[in-house]
């Protein structure tokens, strides 16, 4: 598995990146209600572990499929930009200039490591 391709370990760490900021996300939504509503009804909660569950599930997938953790690692980091955006988008979060240069520097670094990684 060595000289296996990287791609499909990188399109399953890039879907495991969004996967893993949306549960971050309904962590966020549940943990304000908690002390509000009964531990049952904190079905975000839930739903945020059951989504890390199936993050899990794609890494070894993807390990499985041969990827080497010095290339699939930088592109599942790419979670912190799928939170960002989830943030901005869902949650009405301010968003500054700062942010958007950042992203791109993060965003041209992860492309440099998946497209520059020998297969």
């Amino acid at each position: 598995m060595e000289n296996s391709s990287q791609l499909m370990p990188i399109i399953l760490n890039v879907i495991a990146a969004f996967v893993s900021a949306f549960g971050q996300y309904l962590y966020q939504i549940g943990s304000k209600r908690i002390g509000i509503d009964p531990v049952y009804k904190l079905w975000p909660i839930f739903g945020g572990i059951a989504l890390f569950t199936v993050v899990m599930v794609l890494f070894l997938w993807s390990f499985k499929l041969g990827g080497r953790l010095s290339v699939t690692y930088p592109v599942y980091a790419s979670t912190f930009l799928w939170g960002t955006f989830l943030g901005v988008y869902l949650s009405n979060e301010p968003w500054s200039w700062g942010q958007v240069i950042g992203t791109l520097i993060v965003i041209l670094g992860i492309a440099t490591i998946a497209i520059t990684s020998p297969n």
